[in-house]
Protein backbone atom coordinates (compact mmCIF):
# COMPACT_ATOMS: atom_id res chain seq x y z
CA UNK A 1 0.00 0.00 0.00
CA UNK A 2 2.95 2.33 0.60
CA UNK A 3 4.29 1.98 -2.60
CA UNK A 4 0.87 2.93 -4.21
CA UNK A 5 0.42 5.73 -2.24
CA UNK A 6 4.14 6.75 -2.73
CA UNK A 7 3.21 6.07 -7.07
CA UNK A 8 0.01 8.60 -6.76
CA UNK A 9 1.70 11.30 -4.76
CA UNK A 10 4.33 11.13 -7.41
CA UNK A 11 1.92 10.72 -10.11
CA UNK A 12 -0.73 14.30 -8.44
CA UNK A 13 3.14 15.89 -7.80
CA UNK A 14 4.24 15.74 -11.49
CA UNK A 15 0.30 16.52 -12.36
CA UNK A 16 0.51 20.06 -10.06
CA UNK A 17 4.41 20.60 -11.54
CA UNK A 18 2.83 20.40 -15.32
CA UNK A 19 -0.19 22.57 -14.03
CA UNK A 20 2.38 25.32 -12.29
CA UNK A 21 4.40 25.26 -15.85
CA UNK A 22 1.82 26.03 -17.82
CA UNK A 23 -1.09 27.63 -16.17
CA UNK A 24 -0.73 31.82 -17.19
CA UNK A 25 -1.93 32.50 -13.90
CA UNK A 26 1.13 31.85 -12.12
CA UNK A 27 2.81 34.24 -15.43
CA UNK A 28 5.43 36.78 -12.95
CA UNK A 29 4.02 40.40 -12.98
CA UNK A 30 7.16 42.57 -12.83
CA UNK A 31 6.38 46.48 -11.57
CA UNK A 32 8.94 49.27 -11.70
CA UNK A 33 8.35 52.84 -9.67
CA UNK A 34 4.73 53.75 -10.27
CA UNK A 35 2.97 50.37 -10.97
CA UNK A 36 1.22 48.11 -9.01
CA UNK A 37 -1.43 45.69 -8.83
CA UNK A 38 -3.58 48.54 -8.28
CA UNK A 39 -2.20 51.64 -9.77
CA UNK A 40 -0.14 53.19 -12.51
CA UNK A 41 1.07 56.23 -12.11
CA UNK A 42 1.66 58.73 -15.09
CA UNK A 43 3.82 62.12 -15.16
CA UNK A 44 2.61 65.16 -17.17
CA UNK A 45 4.02 68.85 -17.67
CA UNK A 46 1.89 71.58 -19.30
CA UNK A 47 1.78 75.27 -19.94
CA UNK A 48 -1.09 75.83 -17.56
CA UNK A 49 0.08 79.63 -17.35
CA UNK A 50 2.60 81.93 -19.48
CA UNK A 51 2.82 82.50 -23.26
CA UNK A 52 1.31 79.07 -24.20
CA UNK A 53 -1.34 78.15 -21.92
CA UNK A 54 -3.63 78.22 -25.12
CA UNK A 55 -2.35 74.48 -25.38
CA UNK A 56 -3.46 73.52 -21.68
CA UNK A 57 -7.19 72.16 -23.34
CA UNK A 58 -4.34 69.36 -24.41
CA UNK A 59 -3.55 68.39 -20.59
CA UNK A 60 -7.31 68.98 -19.26
CA UNK A 61 -8.48 66.75 -22.25
CA UNK A 62 -5.96 63.58 -21.50
CA UNK A 63 -7.12 63.85 -17.63
CA UNK A 64 -10.49 63.89 -18.68
CA UNK A 65 -9.65 60.50 -21.00
CA UNK A 66 -7.76 58.91 -17.85
CA UNK A 67 -10.76 59.45 -15.76
CA UNK A 68 -13.26 57.73 -18.41
CA UNK A 69 -10.74 54.81 -18.61
CA UNK A 70 -10.88 54.70 -14.47
CA UNK A 71 -14.56 54.73 -14.36
CA UNK A 72 -14.23 51.74 -17.28
CA UNK A 73 -12.41 49.55 -15.13
CA UNK A 74 -9.11 50.78 -16.02
CA UNK A 75 -6.07 49.20 -17.49
CA UNK A 76 -6.06 45.70 -16.70
CA UNK A 77 -7.59 46.33 -13.40
CA UNK A 78 -5.46 49.18 -12.60
CA UNK A 79 -6.52 52.59 -12.30
CA UNK A 80 -4.52 55.86 -14.15
CA UNK A 81 -3.04 58.52 -11.42
CA UNK A 82 -2.45 61.17 -13.54
CA UNK A 83 0.08 63.79 -12.16
CA UNK A 84 0.66 67.09 -14.46
CA UNK A 85 2.43 70.25 -13.03
CA UNK A 86 2.23 73.61 -14.70
CA UNK A 87 5.91 74.79 -15.85
CA UNK A 88 4.74 78.32 -17.79
CA UNK A 89 6.59 76.96 -20.58
CA UNK A 90 10.19 77.37 -19.20
CA UNK A 91 12.65 75.11 -19.56
CA UNK A 92 14.36 75.84 -15.92
CA UNK A 93 10.63 75.29 -14.66
CA UNK A 94 10.24 71.82 -16.24
CA UNK A 95 13.28 70.59 -15.26
CA UNK A 96 12.53 71.25 -11.70
CA UNK A 97 8.86 69.08 -12.57
CA UNK A 98 10.19 66.58 -14.19
CA UNK A 99 12.56 65.57 -11.35
CA UNK A 100 9.46 66.06 -8.88
CA UNK A 101 7.58 63.97 -11.07
CA UNK A 102 10.43 60.90 -10.98
CA UNK A 103 12.73 61.49 -7.79
CA UNK A 104 9.05 62.33 -5.19
CA UNK A 105 6.02 60.88 -7.09
CA UNK A 106 8.12 58.12 -8.45
CA UNK A 107 5.79 58.19 -12.08
CA UNK A 108 6.28 55.27 -14.23
CA UNK A 109 6.82 58.18 -17.17
CA UNK A 110 6.08 61.42 -18.28
CA UNK A 111 3.80 61.41 -20.91
CA UNK A 112 2.75 63.76 -23.70
CA UNK A 113 4.54 66.80 -21.75
CA UNK A 114 4.24 69.69 -24.28
CA UNK A 115 6.90 71.98 -26.22
CA UNK A 116 10.21 71.47 -28.21
CA UNK A 117 12.91 73.69 -25.62
CA UNK A 118 11.01 72.52 -22.47
CA UNK A 119 11.00 68.76 -23.63
CA UNK A 120 14.60 69.48 -24.72
CA UNK A 121 15.75 70.57 -21.24
CA UNK A 122 14.56 67.20 -19.97
CA UNK A 123 15.37 64.67 -22.32
CA UNK A 124 19.33 64.04 -21.23
CA UNK A 125 17.91 63.83 -17.88
CA UNK A 126 15.15 61.26 -18.62
CA UNK A 127 17.73 59.02 -20.66
CA UNK A 128 19.88 58.97 -17.98
CA UNK A 129 17.45 58.18 -15.29
CA UNK A 130 15.83 55.66 -17.60
CA UNK A 131 12.30 56.92 -17.48
CA UNK A 132 10.09 56.69 -20.77
CA UNK A 133 9.57 60.45 -21.86
CA UNK A 134 6.57 59.25 -23.87
CA UNK A 135 4.78 60.71 -27.03
CA UNK A 136 6.12 64.44 -26.58
CA UNK A 137 4.00 66.96 -28.18
CA UNK A 138 5.79 68.82 -30.33
CA UNK A 139 6.84 67.95 -33.67
CA UNK A 140 10.68 68.66 -33.70
CA UNK A 141 12.16 65.90 -35.71
CA UNK A 142 14.85 65.20 -32.97
CA UNK A 143 12.62 63.35 -30.83
CA UNK A 144 13.14 60.20 -33.46
CA UNK A 145 16.15 59.39 -32.28
CA UNK A 146 15.72 55.84 -30.77
CA UNK A 147 19.69 54.90 -30.93
CA UNK A 148 20.93 58.16 -29.04
CA UNK A 149 17.59 58.67 -26.83
CA UNK A 150 15.90 55.33 -26.56
CA UNK A 151 13.43 56.81 -23.73
CA UNK A 152 12.45 59.40 -25.64
CA UNK A 153 9.28 59.33 -28.39
CA UNK A 154 7.67 61.67 -30.45
CA UNK A 155 3.77 61.52 -31.09
CA UNK A 156 2.89 63.82 -33.83
CA UNK A 157 3.86 64.63 -37.29
CA UNK A 158 6.97 66.34 -37.43
CA UNK A 159 7.94 69.81 -39.06
CA UNK A 160 10.27 67.71 -41.67
CA UNK A 161 7.63 64.80 -42.36
CA UNK A 162 4.94 67.75 -43.34
CA UNK A 163 7.37 69.69 -45.44
CA UNK A 164 8.36 66.39 -47.27
CA UNK A 165 4.60 65.56 -48.19
CA UNK A 166 4.48 69.22 -49.02
CA UNK A 167 7.01 68.64 -51.51
CA UNK A 168 5.46 65.63 -52.67
CA UNK A 169 2.66 67.12 -53.37
CA UNK A 170 4.69 70.31 -55.43
CA UNK A 171 6.42 67.91 -57.83
CA UNK A 172 3.23 65.97 -58.59
CA UNK A 173 1.05 69.13 -59.12
CA UNK A 174 3.32 71.42 -60.47
CA UNK A 175 6.26 70.10 -61.57
CA UNK A 176 7.95 72.95 -63.15
CA UNK A 177 7.42 75.33 -60.33
CA UNK A 178 9.57 77.70 -58.88
CA UNK A 179 9.20 77.53 -54.67
CA UNK A 180 9.50 79.99 -52.88
CA UNK A 181 10.47 79.75 -49.44
CA UNK A 182 9.38 82.13 -46.16
CA UNK A 183 11.21 80.45 -42.82
CA UNK A 184 11.30 81.09 -39.27
CA UNK A 185 15.06 81.28 -38.40
CA UNK A 186 15.08 78.81 -35.48
CA UNK A 187 15.09 75.05 -35.06
CA UNK A 188 11.10 74.93 -36.20
CA UNK A 189 11.99 76.75 -39.69
CA UNK A 190 15.13 74.99 -39.91
CA UNK A 191 13.14 71.32 -39.68
CA UNK A 192 10.69 71.97 -42.20
CA UNK A 193 13.13 73.43 -44.46
CA UNK A 194 15.37 70.88 -44.22
CA UNK A 195 12.39 68.36 -44.74
CA UNK A 196 11.23 70.18 -47.46
CA UNK A 197 15.08 69.89 -49.41
CA UNK A 198 14.92 65.97 -48.37
CA UNK A 199 10.97 65.45 -50.50
CA UNK A 200 12.57 67.11 -53.20
CA UNK A 201 15.60 65.36 -53.24
CA UNK A 202 17.38 65.76 -56.33
CA UNK A 203 15.05 68.65 -57.42
CA UNK A 204 16.04 70.59 -54.93
CA UNK A 205 17.02 73.55 -57.74
CA UNK A 206 13.23 74.08 -57.57
CA UNK A 207 13.34 76.40 -55.09
CA UNK A 208 14.21 80.04 -56.43
CA UNK A 209 14.47 81.83 -53.24
CA UNK A 210 14.68 80.89 -49.66
CA UNK A 211 14.42 83.83 -46.89
CA UNK A 212 14.41 84.05 -42.98
CA UNK A 213 13.48 85.88 -40.57
CA UNK A 214 13.74 85.81 -37.17
CA UNK A 215 10.71 86.13 -34.51
CA UNK A 216 11.75 89.91 -33.61
CA UNK A 217 11.18 91.50 -36.81
CA UNK A 218 7.60 93.30 -36.04
CA UNK A 219 7.05 92.49 -39.69
CA UNK A 220 7.75 90.48 -42.96
CA UNK A 221 6.76 92.54 -45.49
CA UNK A 222 9.60 92.90 -46.99
CA UNK A 223 10.80 89.46 -47.29
CA UNK A 224 7.16 89.00 -49.36
CA UNK A 225 8.30 91.11 -51.96
CA UNK A 226 11.64 89.82 -52.68
CA UNK A 227 10.00 86.63 -53.01
CA UNK A 228 7.42 87.72 -55.51
CA UNK A 229 10.72 89.62 -57.03
CA UNK A 230 12.72 85.77 -57.57
CA UNK A 231 9.71 84.59 -59.54
CA UNK A 232 8.31 82.54 -57.62
CA UNK A 233 4.95 80.98 -58.34
CA UNK A 234 4.77 78.55 -55.05
CA UNK A 235 5.12 80.57 -52.00
CA UNK A 236 5.65 78.08 -48.89
CA UNK A 237 5.10 79.95 -45.98
CA UNK A 238 6.95 78.14 -42.60
CA UNK A 239 5.87 80.50 -40.21
CA UNK A 240 4.28 80.67 -36.69
CA UNK A 241 0.43 82.14 -36.77
CA UNK A 242 1.78 86.34 -36.33
CA UNK A 243 3.80 85.95 -39.45
CA UNK A 244 1.67 83.37 -41.55
CA UNK A 245 -1.35 86.87 -41.67
CA UNK A 246 1.01 88.99 -42.41
CA UNK A 247 2.02 86.80 -45.13
CA UNK A 248 -1.15 86.41 -46.35
CA UNK A 249 -2.02 90.33 -46.08
CA UNK A 250 1.16 91.14 -47.99
CA UNK A 251 1.18 89.06 -50.56
CA UNK A 252 -2.30 90.29 -51.79
CA UNK A 253 -1.60 93.98 -51.10
CA UNK A 254 1.21 93.36 -53.59
CA UNK A 255 -0.88 91.19 -56.13
CA UNK A 256 0.57 88.21 -55.88
CA UNK A 257 -1.17 85.33 -56.43
CA UNK A 258 1.41 81.72 -56.30
CA UNK A 259 0.37 78.48 -54.62
CA UNK A 260 0.45 79.41 -51.01
CA UNK A 261 1.09 76.86 -48.70
CA UNK A 262 1.14 77.24 -44.90
CA UNK A 263 2.08 75.20 -42.25
CA UNK A 264 0.09 73.04 -40.20
CA UNK A 265 0.74 75.33 -36.97
CA UNK A 266 -0.92 78.30 -38.41
CA UNK A 267 -3.81 76.61 -40.24
CA UNK A 268 -5.95 78.40 -37.64
CA UNK A 269 -9.00 80.07 -38.96
CA UNK A 270 -9.92 81.61 -35.96
CA UNK A 271 -6.09 82.52 -34.98
CA UNK A 272 -4.50 83.20 -39.04
CA UNK A 273 -6.98 83.65 -41.83
CA UNK A 274 -9.50 85.32 -40.21
CA UNK A 275 -7.36 88.55 -39.01
CA UNK A 276 -5.16 88.10 -42.35
CA UNK A 277 -9.24 88.56 -44.41
CA UNK A 278 -11.14 85.57 -45.62
CA UNK A 279 -11.50 86.28 -48.77
CA UNK A 280 -7.73 86.99 -49.76
CA UNK A 281 -6.96 83.64 -47.69
CA UNK A 282 -9.46 81.59 -50.45
CA UNK A 283 -7.54 78.72 -51.98
CA UNK A 284 -4.49 78.45 -49.48
CA UNK A 285 -3.59 75.26 -48.65
CA UNK A 286 -1.96 73.08 -45.99
CA UNK A 287 -2.25 69.47 -44.30
CA UNK A 288 -3.77 67.96 -41.44
CA UNK A 289 -3.60 64.46 -39.69
CA UNK A 290 -6.33 64.63 -37.21
CA UNK A 291 -10.79 65.91 -37.70
CA UNK A 292 -11.53 68.94 -37.34
CA UNK A 293 -14.30 68.53 -34.55
CA UNK A 294 -15.88 71.85 -35.98
CA UNK A 295 -16.65 70.19 -39.40
CA UNK A 296 -20.12 68.91 -40.02
CA UNK A 297 -18.65 66.27 -42.03
CA UNK A 298 -17.45 63.98 -39.21
CA UNK A 299 -20.62 64.35 -37.16
CA UNK A 300 -21.77 60.46 -38.54
CA UNK A 301 -18.08 59.24 -37.72
CA UNK A 302 -18.15 56.59 -35.37
CA UNK A 303 -14.61 57.86 -34.06
CA UNK A 304 -16.27 61.50 -33.94
CA UNK A 305 -19.10 60.30 -32.32
CA UNK A 306 -17.26 58.50 -29.50
CA UNK A 307 -15.38 61.84 -29.21
CA UNK A 308 -18.47 63.65 -28.53
CA UNK A 309 -19.98 61.49 -26.14
CA UNK A 310 -16.74 61.58 -24.24
CA UNK A 311 -17.00 65.13 -23.70
CA UNK A 312 -20.21 65.11 -22.94
CA UNK A 313 -19.77 62.91 -20.16
CA UNK A 314 -16.31 63.52 -18.80
CA UNK A 315 -15.13 67.22 -20.33
CA UNK A 316 -18.29 69.39 -20.39
CA UNK A 317 -16.49 72.50 -20.72
CA UNK A 318 -14.08 71.77 -23.35
CA UNK A 319 -14.05 72.89 -26.85
CA UNK A 320 -14.81 70.67 -29.55
CA UNK A 321 -13.76 73.12 -31.91
CA UNK A 322 -10.14 73.99 -30.31
CA UNK A 323 -7.85 71.22 -32.18
CA UNK A 324 -5.70 70.71 -29.00
CA UNK A 325 -8.53 68.55 -27.59
CA UNK A 326 -8.89 66.84 -30.62
CA UNK A 327 -5.43 65.94 -29.91
CA UNK A 328 -5.14 65.42 -26.19
CA UNK A 329 -7.64 62.78 -26.76
CA UNK A 330 -5.70 61.18 -29.68
CA UNK A 331 -2.60 61.33 -27.40
CA UNK A 332 -4.53 59.85 -24.53
CA UNK A 333 -5.84 56.87 -26.50
CA UNK A 334 -2.47 56.04 -27.70
CA UNK A 335 -0.90 55.82 -24.27
CA UNK A 336 -3.50 53.78 -23.04
CA UNK A 337 -3.06 51.28 -25.89
CA UNK A 338 0.50 51.32 -25.25
CA UNK A 339 -0.25 49.96 -21.18
CA UNK A 340 -3.07 47.82 -22.72
CA UNK A 341 -0.12 45.95 -24.48
CA UNK A 342 2.01 45.90 -21.55
CA UNK A 343 -0.27 43.11 -19.77
CA UNK A 344 1.20 42.82 -15.98
CA UNK A 345 4.53 43.48 -16.92
CA UNK A 346 4.66 47.13 -16.44
CA UNK A 347 8.81 48.11 -16.35
CA UNK A 348 9.75 50.95 -17.85
CA UNK A 349 11.66 48.80 -20.29
CA UNK A 350 8.79 47.10 -21.57
CA UNK A 351 6.56 50.52 -22.00
CA UNK A 352 9.33 51.52 -24.17
CA UNK A 353 8.92 48.02 -25.91
CA UNK A 354 5.58 48.20 -26.39
CA UNK A 355 5.74 51.59 -27.25
CA UNK A 356 8.04 50.84 -30.51
CA UNK A 357 5.51 48.24 -31.25
CA UNK A 358 2.45 49.56 -32.62
CA UNK A 359 1.28 48.17 -35.50
CA UNK A 360 -1.70 50.45 -37.49
CA UNK A 361 -3.66 51.98 -34.42
CA UNK A 362 -6.09 54.32 -35.38
CA UNK A 363 -7.18 56.63 -32.53
CA UNK A 364 -10.75 57.67 -33.42
CA UNK A 365 -9.73 61.50 -34.06
CA UNK A 366 -7.01 61.10 -36.66
CA UNK A 367 -7.95 61.18 -39.89
CA UNK A 368 -9.83 57.86 -41.69
CA UNK A 369 -6.43 55.94 -43.78
CA UNK A 370 -3.98 57.50 -41.03
CA UNK A 371 -2.60 54.76 -38.45
CA UNK A 372 0.37 54.91 -35.82
CA UNK A 373 3.02 53.09 -36.64
CA UNK A 374 6.35 52.41 -34.67
CA UNK A 375 9.58 50.11 -34.63
CA UNK A 376 12.49 49.67 -32.38
CA UNK A 377 14.29 52.20 -35.18
CA UNK A 378 11.59 54.53 -35.73
CA UNK A 379 10.09 56.48 -32.94
CA UNK A 380 7.88 58.65 -34.99
CA UNK A 381 4.57 57.67 -34.84
CA UNK A 382 2.37 59.55 -37.55
CA UNK A 383 4.04 59.94 -40.72
CA UNK A 384 1.10 60.57 -42.91
CA UNK A 385 -1.21 63.56 -43.39
CA UNK A 386 -3.52 64.70 -46.07
CA UNK A 387 -3.49 67.70 -48.04
CA UNK A 388 -6.68 70.62 -47.69
CA UNK A 389 -7.78 73.63 -49.18
CA UNK A 390 -9.63 76.69 -47.88
CA UNK A 391 -13.10 77.05 -48.74
CA UNK A 392 -15.72 79.46 -48.14
CA UNK A 393 -15.25 79.33 -44.42
CA UNK A 394 -13.22 76.30 -43.70
CA UNK A 395 -10.87 73.89 -44.83
CA UNK A 396 -11.50 71.19 -47.42
CA UNK A 397 -9.58 68.17 -47.39
CA UNK A 398 -8.80 66.50 -50.95
CA UNK A 399 -6.38 63.82 -52.72
CA UNK A 400 -5.31 60.31 -50.87
CA UNK A 401 -3.22 60.39 -47.35
CA UNK A 402 0.55 61.01 -48.41
CA UNK A 403 3.05 59.45 -46.99
CA UNK A 404 5.91 61.48 -45.87
CA UNK A 405 8.87 58.48 -46.05
CA UNK A 406 10.81 59.21 -49.04
CA UNK A 407 10.00 56.73 -52.42
CA UNK A 408 6.77 56.49 -50.89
Amino acid sequence: MTAVRFQVASILGALALCTAINSPVLAQKKYDSGASDTEIKIGNIMPYSGPASAYAVIGKAEEAYFNKVNAEGGINGRKIKFISYDDGYSPPKTVEQARKLVESDGVLLIFGSLGTSTNGAIRKYMNEKKVPQLFVASGASKWNDPRQYPWTMGWQPSYASEARIYAKYVMKEKPDAKIGVLYQNDDFGKDYLKGLKEGLGARTSMIAMEDSYDTSEPAIDEHVVKLKDSGADVFISITTPKFAAQAIKKAAEINWHPVHIISNVSASVGGVLEPAGIEISQGILSASYTKDGSDPQWNADDGMKKFYNFLAQYDPKANKLDAGVVFGYAAAQTMVKVLQMCGDDLTRENVMKQAASLKDFAPDTLLPGIKINTAADNFAPIEQLQMMRFKGKKWELFGDIISSEIGH
